[in-house]
C-alpha cells in the first residue's frame, strides 16, 4: 500500500478518507517539518502531503539523491515553500489546491478592509478594556467603504473574487495592477504596477503569489505613492511586503493604516505593528473555515489518488 506522510493534523473527514486509500503516517504536531523530517519524508514515503512552512528547498532534495517519494501534494494554493524546479529535477511531482481557497481568502480581505476602515479592532479593545464612555457624534470616525476605490495587486482568481465583493457589494470602483489586461465581468482600470496604482486608490489589496518574483514587491516606493488615508491589506504572503518599510510608513503617517493576515517572518510579528491602533492583525485566518479546509484536503487527496492511479493530475504546478 502506498505510504503517505501527512505533515500536520487535518480535519477528521480528510484523515478518514486518506486512511481509507493510503497507508498513512500523520504527525500530531502543528509545527513545520524540520530538515531531518523533510529528508526522511523523501526517503521513507511514497508521497507527502505538506503545507505552509514545510520548506522543501533545493538543498533538501539534494540531500536525498534517490528519493522514494514521487509526489508532494501540497495542502494550500501557495507553494512558494517548495522549490518546484528542484522537485522536478529529483523526479518528484508537485500539486496544490487552487479554487477551494478563493472565496474564503477573499472574505478575509474584506474583513480586514472593514476592520481597518471602521476601526473595529481598536473599538473592540476599547470596549473590552472598560474604557468606552458612550456614543457621541465624533467617536472613532473611520473611512466609509461604499463608493471608494479598491486597488488589487494581482488580478488572479482571488484578486477577482475580492474585486467582485468590493464592486457589487459596496459599489466600489476597481483598479488593478497586472502584467496583462484581464477580461472581467465588472469595470476595472488597469495600471502597469503597484507604484502606478497606489495614488489612485483608497485600499491597496495584495493578492499575488509568493516567491522570489514578488519578494518585497510592496515597499517604500509604493507607500510613498499611496494616499495619506489609504489602507494596505495583505492576504497573500508576508514577504511580498517589506515589513520594515511598512512600519516606517505607518510611523511617519504616510498611509492611513494596514490590515494584515500574513507576516514577513511569520509567526513573528514585530512589536512596532502590535503596538499600533491603526493596524489590524489576524493570525493567518485566510482559509480557516472547516468546510474550506475539508475541501482543500479532498483536493489534495484527489491529486494523490490520480497520481497513483496513473491518471492526469488535477492540479499540477
Amino acid at each position: 500500500m502506498t505510504r503517505l506522510l501527512i505533515t500536520r493534523p487535518l480535519p477528521d473527514s480528510v484523515m478518514d478518507a486518506a486512511r481509507a486509500r493510503f497507508d498513512v503516517t500523520a504527525r500530531d504536531r502543528t509545527t513545520p517539518l524540520s530538515r531531518d523530517d523533510m529528508t526522511a519524508s523523501l526517503r521513507d514515503f511514497d508521497a507527502v502531503l505538506p503545507t505552509l512552512g514545510d520548506l522543501y528547498s533545493a538543498d533538501i532534495f539534494a540531500a536525498v539523491p534517490q528519493p522514494r517519494a514521487r509526489l508532494l501534494a501540497n495542502f494550500g494554493v501557495g507553494y512558494n515553500h517548495i522549490d518546484v524546479a528542484a522537485a522536478r529535477a529529483a523526479g518528484i511531482a508537485v500539486t496544490n489546491t487552487p479554487g477551494a481557497v478563493t472565496d474564503a481568502t477573499a472574505d478575509i480581505a474584506l474583513t480586514l478592509m472593514l476592520m481597518s476602515a471602521r476601526r473595529a479592532g481598536q473599538g473592540e479593545r476599547l470596549v473590552r478594556a472598560g474604557q468606552w464612555q458612550g456614543w457621541h457624534p465624533t467617536q472613532m470616525l473611520g473611512l466609509h467603504l461604499t463608493g471608494k476605490t479598491v486597488g488589487i495587486v494581482g488580478m488572479g482568481r482571488i484578486g477577482q473574487a475580492i474585486a467582485r465583493r468590493c464592486h457589487f457589494g459596496f459599489g466600489m470602483a476597481v483598479a488593478y495592477a497586472s502584467r496583462s489586461e484581464k477580461t472581467l465581468d465588472f469595470p476595472a482600470t488597469r495600471h502597469a504596477d503597484a507604484v502606478a496604482l497606489a495614488p489612485h486608490v483608497d485600499f491597496v489589496v495584495i493578492a499575488v503569489p509568493g516567491g522570489a518574483a514578488t519578494h518585497h514587491l510592496i515597499g517604500a516606493r509604493v507607500f510613498a505613492a499611496m494616499r495619506p488615508h489609504a489602507r494596505l491589506v495583505n492576504i497573500a504572503r508576508g514577504d511580498v511586503v517589506d515589513e520594515a518599510a511598512l512600519i516606517a510608513a505607518l510611523q511617519a503617517g504616510r498611509i492611513g493604516g494596514a490590515g494584515l493576515d500574513v507576516y514577513e517572518f511569520e509567526p513573528k510579528v514585530p512589536e512596532a505593528l502590535i503596538a499600533r491602533d491603526d493596524v489590524v492583525l489576524l493570525p493567518h485566518l485566510g482559509t480557516a473555515a472547516l468546510e474550506v479546509r475539508e475541501d482543500m484536503g479532498r483536493m489534495a487527496l484527489a491529486n494523490l489518488v490520480a497520481f497513483f492511479d496513473g491518471a492526469p493530475l488535477p492540479n499540477p504546478v
